[in-house]
């Protein structure tokens, strides 16, 4: 493929009325990504009930960006490669809006000494209507030259938007009391409250109080207002957390700076009263950019080989969050290495049974397909070029997986290579375990909050086991 030559035309070259043009439709990935380069984030721009709100009564596309077309033909097509911009006057005639053709034309004016040129710009639409008029002054490149197109690098606008429903839902619902396990580092504090200020939690602090007030002056964050429980240690924190959630003055578990094992261990202890019938499991909510719904992981972080009915209660843990944030009947897709039951491979045998279980009513509220391979378990495409008939393949908005050690590299590898967030919650229990990271992003950790307060929040509709 022959890389494409930019070629210029020198002052002595330049006649007045020469001309060119550059034409571009405007994209929303154009406005989102000069607003992202420039740190415009007017929302006139960006947000479509502001915008409304304004003159022209819809989202415009900057104008700058269309002035940026101006000087892109200067300095690829005339007078080309060399050129230098001196002066630029720009008017705005007219808005333009995403899905808009832009032609941007220059035209030489006038030819002033010592290789000054000056350019009549004009931008229209695809009426012909001008959008921008103006004038550039620039010096004109002296000697001939002809240069290969710089080979850019491939963009894509990752937008995180698929938690966005559930956040806004859990916002409208009264803060509810979250008790914040050891909250002894910066992260935890700063993670605490950003849930206050997002009206999702109302925060109650256990752990060492000298601790939690040197994280909270290093976090530069105030404790006005929040409940400190007093205890000398983690394991103490943990357990008074059990306790003040089993008498009902908090309803949800915040995990701080202590281990995991340290807080769910006296959560899953006989007689800790958060107990319940079914498996403690872990589920990852993804926001993943190439995906166009949200996805959960499950288990990843909790049960490390589970058996076949600890995968059934895993699995309904997971149908049942779905369930609560708007999902009426989530697809499971049971994961392992093949599409086909192989009696040498104990995931695919799982997958098969687990399937016939749900058909059977031992799992409810899903359609459950598997065993699936992770491509035709989110590509409709991969799944249609294997021959695979199913009501979950290519659009799964659950990943069961085999173990703990492959969900959790899947998890990861999504967040890492595929600019995935990841929200994390314990379930199983009577109230849900928040489980962040010090790494996790603040959107992460709300959505993580917002998880856990709609599943307080929202009782189950319709059968579940």
């Amino acid at each position: 493929m022959n890389a494409i030559v930019l070629r210029n035309r020198t002052y002595d070259e330049l006649q007045a009325g020469d001309a060119a043009s550059l034409v571009r439709i405007v994209g929303r990935d154009d406005v989102d990504l000069f607003a992202k380069v420039s740190g415009d984030v007017n929302p006139s721009h960006l947000d479509t009930a502001f915008a409304a709100t304004c003159q022209n009564g819809h989202v415009v596309a900057h104008s700058m960006w269309i002035g940026a077309l101006v000087s892109a033909v200067l300095g690829t097509k005339l007078p080309g490669p060399g050129t230098i911009y001196l002066e630029q006057d720009l008017k705005f005639l007219k808005p333009v809006a995403a899905g808009d053709t832009v032609t941007a034309t220059v035209t030489v004016k006038e030819k002033r000494p010592q290789q000054v040129v000056l350019f009549e710009t004009v931008c229209t639409n695809q009426n012909g209507e001008q959008v921008v008029t103006g004038f550039a002054t620039v010096l004109a490149p002296a000697r001939k030259a002809e240069w290969p197109q710089a080979d850019l690098p491939d963009i894509s606008l990752h937008r995180h938007d698929r938690y966005a429903a559930f956040i806004k839902q859990a916002r409208s619902l009264p803060p509810v009391a979250a008790a914040i396990v050891h909250p002894c580092s910066p992260d935890a504090i700063l993670a605490a409250v950003e849930a206050r200020d997002a009206g999702l939690f109302e925060p109650v602090l256990i752990g060492p109080e000298r601790k939690i007030r040197e994280a909270a002056e290093a976090a530069k964050v105030a404790l006005d207002g929040l409940t400190i429980e007093a205890v000398p240690h983690s394991h103490a924190a943990a357990a008074r957390a059990v306790e003040l959630a089993v008498s009902g003055k908090v309803a949800i578990l915040v995990k701080g700076s202590l281990h995991t094992d340290e807080l769910l261990g006296p959560v899953v202890a006989a007689g800790s009263g958060l107990r319940t019938d079914r498996r403690i499991s872990h589920v990852f909510a993804m926001d993943v950019p190439a995906y166009d719904k949200p996805l959960i992981v499950t288990d990843a972080a909790v049960n490390i080989l589970p058996t076949l009915d600890q995968k059934r209660q895993i699995c309904q843990n997971a149908v049942d969050l779905m369930r609560k944030i708007g999902n009426s009947e989530p697809r499971v897709a049971v994961l392992a290495a093949v599409e086909t039951v192989n009696p040498h491979m104990p995931a695919t045998l799982d997958a098969a049974a687990l399937t016939v279980m749900a058909a059977r009513g031992q799992i409810t509220g899903a359609k459950v397909d598997g065993p699936l391979a992770f491509d035709n378990a989110i590509s409709a495409a991969a799944a249609r070029t294997k021959g695979i008939v199913s009501p979950v393949a290519g659009q799964a908005d659950i990943l069961l997986v085999p173990d703990l050690e492959s969900g959790n590299m899947l998890a990861k590898q999504l967040v890492y290579f595929a600019g995935a967030t990841a929200a994390g919650l314990v379930l199983g229990a009577r109230v849900p375990i928040v489980l962040t990271s010090r790494a996790d992003s603040v959107r992460a950790r709300l959505a993580s909050a917002a998880l856990a307060k709609l599943v307080m929040a929202r009782p189950l509709q319709g059968p579940a086991t």
